[in-house]
């Protein structure tokens, strides 16, 4: 059994999923290596699995990393499956599936380029706090968070963004502070576990903390999931509450998600044997 985790050459934080990952899979008898996304030089054997890790700098190179994506999924079995990470890359996602009929974070996209009036946009929306963040990003990269009267900062901060990427404007859900943004851990056709994640903005560290698994979180997240579970190894979903209680979808989590490991051990155990099963070949 041959496994490469999929990363990149400089990791811009530590991933506290690998070690344990690593060491569940090497004693479940596979040969595990490292292959960063970016290095030429790291290219898959066709008899091994890929699994997308900590590629946690694509959004500085999407086509890149979409480029590589392919490749990879042609010479080697990658986890996630190509298609998921191409649909899952850039954040408009988020207004497909609103389409779909899923509630997510009240959210406005603002093409590169596009000149959008924040203060127009949150009166008009009725918003008196907003965070503005790339379409295309990972951890808290570009994203900051504007109340009542920071119009003008707001304004600048993302007539700077816009100027090289697309951009999002999504409301502020209040709720973060308290009951917090919850991450619901899927893995192999199952819901491991939940995490209660801080606010975190650029230059912040993200404070976790294990909780349990509210019924209606699980039933949100198991039927965001339904229609593309069979491709699925591993998904994260997160969510948040708004005023009324109602769960809104923040980020659907497909390529490559902390999965938080360290707080569940039911998650690494299922982890490694669903990897292990796909290297042996037993599922596609």
């Amino acid at each position: 059994m041959k496994v490469a985790l999929a990363t990149c050459v400089k990791l811009p934080e530590h991933d506290a999923d690998a070690a344990p990952l690593i060491a569940a899979l090497e004693a479940a008898g596979a040969r595990v290596r490292s292959i960063a996304w970016d290095d030429p030089a790291a290219v898959p054997d066709a008899d091994e699995i890929v699994v997308i890790r900590s590629t946690w700098n694509y959004f500085t190179d999407v086509g890149g990393f979409l480029a590589w994506v392919e490749r990879t999924a042609k010479t080697a079995r990658l986890f996630n499956p190509a298609p998921i990470v191409a649909g899952n890359a850039r954040k408009t996602y988020l207004r497909d599936l609103e389409r779909r009929g899923v509630d997510v974070v009240p959210t406005e996209y603002v093409a590169r380029g596009e000149a959008r009036s924040v203060r127009d946009l949150m009166r008009e929306r009725g918003w008196d706090t907003i965070v503005i963040k790339p379409v295309v990003s990972a951890g808290s990269f570009s994203t900051q968070r504007f109340g009542a009267g920071r119009e003008d900062d707001a304004a600048r901060f993302l007539a700077e963004l816009t100027s090289q990427r697309d951009a999002m404007i999504q409301r502020w859900m209040p709720s973060v502070e308290g009951y917090g943004e919850r991450s619901l851990v899927w893995i192999d056709g199952e819901i491991t576990h939940a995490i209660r994640k801080t606010p975190r903005f650029t230059g912040n560290a993200e404070a976790v903390s294990a909780v349990p698994i509210a019924a209606d979180e699980q039933a949100f997240a198991e039927a965001l999931l339904e229609p593309i579970r069979q491709s699925l190894l591993y998904a994260r979903v997160d969510v948040v509450r708004d005023e009324a209680g109602t769960l809104r979808l923040m980020e659907l989590e497909l390529i490559e998600p902390s999965l938080f490991l360290v707080e569940s051990a039911r998650a690494l155990e299922r982890l490694t044997g669903a990897i292990v099963r796909r290297a042996k070949g037993d599922l596609a």
